[in-house]
């Protein structure tokens, strides 16, 4: 499958997923919630912590600010953040009810505190002008990217930072190929390990064309200049098939 032009990207996207978006994916979040990150940590080998490890490298707060964590899933990006600087006030917003729920109990069970909001990200619930920071992990496949990223501008304050992590669509054929055929394995690993219903058994070839007609590192730089932010930057692992963005919301002139 190959994507069309970026200019085209988001209408192309949203006609092949929009079913599985609205209709499919609460329900395999559901299903996968309770070996969410025990999954993840089988199908990356046992590099998911490191995974994790090198985007909160990227991220810079500062004692007291206001922090948002979008598609926070089971709240790691939220723990980490808290485990670094105890003073933040960490948000979350995700669409899964079964995912926040592991999540509250993960920060729970360390004592911390995360504000968790269940809602659509593509209208984030927050004022202008809102969080020093936002980030956002393992989930633009599954999204509006244009729209999530302009809602993250807006209830960023100037000045704020946008942090990104994702998955990413390899520039190079061969290794775009081989990235498939090792992802198809572990989908199929994963399920039959740990036992997965329909629901996520049924979208197995989804999250494959997702990758296949999403972004590659220099593309979401160009989708976040295009939308209005400034000093950005993509560090990439892998040959590509994992990257960390950077962005910041300009001061207004």
């Amino acid at each position: 499958m190959n994507p069309p032009p970026v200019a085209t990207r988001e209408i192309a996207r949203e006609e092949l997923f929009r079913e599985v978006w609205t209709r499919d994916l609460n329900d395999v979040f559901a299903d996968v919630a309770p070996y969410y990150d025990r999954a993840n940590y089988v199908a990356s080998l046992g590099l998911w912590n490191r995974f994790l490890q090198e985007f909160m490298a990227t991220v810079d707060v500062a004692p007291g600010e206001r922090v948002l964590d979008v598609c926070a899933g089971t709240n790691a990006i939220g723990i980490a953040l808290l485990g670094r600087e105890p003073t933040l006030e960490v948000h979350a917003i995700d669409r899964s009810p079964a995912m926040q729920e592991v999540g509250r109990q993960r920060a729970a069970a360390l004592g911390f505190r995360i504000r968790s909001v269940i809602g659509d990200v593509h209208t984030l619930p927050f004022p202008d002008n809102h969080f020093d920071a936002v980030t956002i992990q393992f989930a633009s496949r599954h999204l509006r990217v244009r729209r999530v990223f302009a809602e993250v501008r807006r209830v960023l304050r100037p000045g704020g930072r946008f942090y990104h992590c994702d998955m990413l669509r390899p520039t190079n054929r061969t290794v775009e190929s081989m990235y498939y055929t090792y992802l198809r394995f572990c989908l199929w690993f994963t399920g039959f390990l740990f036992r997965s219903g329909p629901a996520a058994l049924n979208c197995k070839e989804y999250f494959i064309n997702a990758l296949q007609m999403f972004y590659s590192a220099q593309e979401l730089c160009d989708v976040l200049e295009d939308l209005g932010y400034r000093d950005v930057a993509a560090k990439t692992v892998f040959a590509g098939m994992l990257g960390f963005h950077r962005a910041v919301k300009p001061q207004p002139s």
